[in-house]
């Protein structure tokens, strides 16, 4: 799986999370972040269903939107074999 870094939490202490990554192959944002408490995730099986035991519950920080944006953007203009759509715009 090749994946494609694109950044980093600014203010993370050490510089390693929450981080995005894409996949332009799977066309998929793989982010490493941090574990959801057991609070916050009892909140979200309020509000949705049981989280299933092969999924977790993340969370980012707002200031990871321009990473986000760029990943989101990235995929979009992906044509699913790891280049960019001749046919994407902008």
């Amino acid at each position: 799986m090749p994946l494609e870094f694109i950044g980093t939490d600014p203010d993370s202490e050490e510089g390693q999370s929450p981080t995005v990554f894409i996949d332009r192959v799977k066309r998929e944002i793989v982010m490493q972040s941090w574990a959801a408490d057991g609070e916050t995730v009892k909140e979200v099986e309020k509000l949705f269903r049981p989280v299933p035991g092969h999924e977790t519950v993340i969370r980012v920080p707002g200031r990871m939107i321009p990473a986000l944006r760029r990943a989101l953007d990235e995929l979009e203009r992906c044509d699913g074999v790891g280049e960019a759509s001749p046919t994407a715009g902008p």
